[in-house]
């Protein structure tokens, strides 16, 4: 080989070389993010961020939070502008052990619901079913429901050993509530968060403190839908002799006459809050709304938040008696208070973080770096809005929010108007 080729040859490896140093970091941008959510308005209460935030996507999590993240660093790019963009919500009150067994109420029953169909339209990434399994049937919930759900899914057991199998008799069967078996099963299942006590009709304490008993071992919350009787036990003793800090009270703007016999509710006849509500919540108590079908009246919740008693958690109480009624869906339920007075920033996070803490999940409910990419896009419409509660009655609104994406684990599972789908034709 002659100089001339020598030097030809040397020529021709440095050109290479030079071109694969220019292409390795086009090579790196284009493998760092999956997915980037970029223009949108975060709010995310637990990091005390309400601003524009662009959000990257990386193998199913949170990989980056920040004000400008570069188009070319992402596979997809999904433009957000003019959206608001908070953690995937969490119902922590929902009823999902659907079934084929007939007069079996929200217990592997045709009136629980299958919570793919009910969940990501509403933004939804997480449910809680409360109280549908006790102890006996609790694996057949997670064959048959947690593990072949999109959403996830996770459960209140119930003290009754056989769930929420019907008000009469099962739920009134004091000798099936038994708390070392229910604690036992919860010990087994991570997917279990609470211990769930409801519909108990009589004057008797002994179902709440076996629940609360249950709860203790296990651990976890109790949830409380308070039975009946007539007259109504004292939500006062409730909160303060048998309920402790961080216990929930569902159905809280419920209450009179219901499904369930009577129920005193947060206020009385004048609408004015009863002893102690304030103080009870300031305890420690959980106030969670469980919209349903038969348990928001405005003329308990109007008053009520006008004195201060808002819900640390909204939720829907979903089951197929309350689904087309005033209830409707989650983003439903959150739009009414926001309609009621909280702040955008506040009903994001009585649906998102503080579940998230009530329910001792905090790796969820947040959009922290690192965290599980479950995303909820929404845009908020100005407007004339019916909200209805569950005795039929409506109440305008002027606001009212949409979803329009949502994430689970970094994958797309709902897209209203395709923001995140290619143009056609391209």
């Amino acid at each position: 080989m002659n100089m001339l080729d020598s030097t030809n040859l040397l020529l021709s490896q440095g050109l290479i070389f030079f071109f694969f140093l220019l292409c390795i970091p086009l090579l790196a941008h284009a493998q760092q993010y999956d997915l980037l959510l970029k223009g949108g308005h975060l709010i995310d209460p637990k990091n005390e961020i309400d601003s524009p935030f662009d959000i990257a996507v990386k193998n199913g999590e949170i990989a980056r939070v920040a004000e400008n993240i570069h188009a070319e660093d992402a596979e997809k790019v999904v433009n957000i502008e003019g959206y608001f963009v908070t953690p995937g919500l969490i119902d922590i009150h929902g009823h999902h052990f659907f079934g084929t067994e007939p007069n079996a109420y929200l217990s592997n029953s045709f009136t629980a619901l299958a919570p793919d169909g009910f969940t990501f339209r509403a933004g939804v990434t997480t449910a809680v079913d409360v109280g549908g399994p006790g102890w006996t049937d609790f694996r057949l919930f997670k064959e048959q429901v947690i593990d072949r759900s999109q959403t996830r899914v996770l459960a209140f057991i119930n003290i009754v050993g056989v769930g929420m199998k019907g008000v009469v008799p099962y739920e009134q069967n004091l000798n099936d509530m038994d708390p070392k078996m229910t604690a036992l099963v919860a010990n087994q299942f991570p997917e279990i968060v609470g211990v769930k006590i409801a519909h108990y009709t009589g004057h008797e304490w002994e179902p709440y403190r076996r629940a609360v008993e249950a709860a203790e071992a296990a651990g976890i919350p109790v949830m409380v839908d308070f039975g009946g009787a007539d007259p109504p036990l004292p939500l006062e003793e409730l909160f303060f002799d048998i309920l402790r800090a961080g216990d929930i009270y569902t159905h809280a703007y419920g209450g009179g006459v219901t499904a369930h016999g009577g129920r005193q509710s947060i206020t009385d006849e004048n609408g004015i809050l009863r002893p102690r509500m304030l103080e009870a919540q300031e305890h420690g108590i959980i106030f969670d709304v469980g919209h349903g079908g038969g348990s928001f009246f405005y003329d308990v919740a109007v008053p009520a938040t006008e004195q201060g008693l808002w819900p640390n958690t909204i939720s829907t109480d979903l089951h197929t008696g309350s689904m087309n009624a005033g209830m409707k869906d989650m983003l439903n339920v959150v739009s009414k208070f926001l309609n009621l007075g909280m702040s955008l920033p506040d009903v994001v996070k009585a649906s998102t973080w503080k579940p998230a803490q009530v329910i001792q999940r905090e790796d969820l409910g947040h959009l922290s770096e690192g965290a599980v990419a479950d995303i909820a896009v929404f845009s908020l419409e100005d407007g004339e809005f019916g909200f209805v509660d569950s005795r039929g009655v409506v109440k305008p609104g002027t606001q009212k929010l949409y979803i329009e994406l949502t994430l689970r684990e970094g994958r797309v599972v709902w897209d209203l108007n395709g923001l995140a789908a290619p143009a056609w034709g391209e």
